[in-house]
């Protein structure tokens, strides 16, 4: 009689199963709906189990109930996030009746008709930039933005708007994080970056000199409360066209009439 061979499991694929018995379904299911974060389209099963980091079979049965929710929808054997969720991001205090995004608009659009150039809201969550809104025109320049998306703060006019008005520890935290390189303009010398949020406090406008992307330059200016970012507000164009410094008055307006009308 031949005796049967029995696999011995390893220590990762053990560590691995008593990982997923112990993080709560609920939890699982938020990390199944983030794998989209950066999505361009609709993602198979095992792609969504490996950016959340489950297994494939806990993936699959939670996207089962996902999906009888509407959170999440199918697109064949692939996924997408459901309109449900669109529903409940729009039902968050910001974006509610009398809530920032709404009280802003008006002002936006009149921004964007005085200056014919990308217009931005956007607030700080962390150490990231989060855009609320964003208005262009068919000829107006490429920013590489989206409304929901992220950006770091550190080399955005928005997030260096809204920093200068920040407390110790969140500037502490955009440090402590590293700042990113992300072209040749970028600030990475935490001095040099310091200096610059003291004048942005002081002047109530900030700029980025192709610090994010090569050809983009933007100007921002902060929406406060109580002496308090709660926003802020850009104008944004190409280098070789558009000067900053000329939407300067046209920012800052923008920017206290929003905060006036919040306070």
């Amino acid at each position: 009689m031949t005796a049967a061979v029995v696999e011995n499991p390893t220590r990762a694929s053990l560590a691995a199963d008593e990982s997923d018995r112990t993080v709560p379904s609920v939890t699982k299911a938020l990390q199944l709906l983030d794998a989209f974060r950066d999505a361009r389209g609709a993602l198979g099963v095992s792609e969504i189990a490996r950016l959340a980091g489950v297994p494939k079979s806990t993936a699959f049965r939670l996207l089962s109930y996902l999906e009888k929710a509407g959170f999440v929808e199918r697109a064949g054997k692939e996924y997408l996030l459901g309109g449900r969720l669109f529903e409940l991001g729009n039902s968050v205090p910001m974006c509610r009746r009398g809530g920032l995004r709404e009280v802003a608009m008006p002002h936006l659009s009149e921004l964007f008709v005085a200056t014919g150039k990308v217009v931005q809201l956007g607030i700080l969550e962390g150490t990231d930039v989060v855009y609320l809104e964003k208005i262009i025109a068919r000829d107006t320049v490429d920013v590489p933005t989206a409304v929901g998306q992220r950006m770091p703060s550190a080399c955005t006019a928005l997030g260096k708007a809204m920093l200068a008005f920040s407390d110790r520890d969140t500037i502490g935290a955009v440090l402590d994080n590293g700042l990113v390189r992300r072209t040749r303009y970028s600030h990475v010398d935490p001095a040099r970056f310091l200096n610059e949020l003291r004048r942005v406090h002081q002047e109530r406008i900030a700029f980025d000199r192709e610090e994010v992307s090569i050809g983009l330059v933007c100007v921002a200016a902060p929406v406060l409360r109580a002496g308090r970012a709660v926003g802020a507000v850009s104008v944004s164009g190409r280098a070789t066209q558009f000067n900053p410094a000329v939407a300067v008055t046209h920012v800052r307006r923008t920017a206290e009439a929003i905060s006036r009308q919040l306070g």
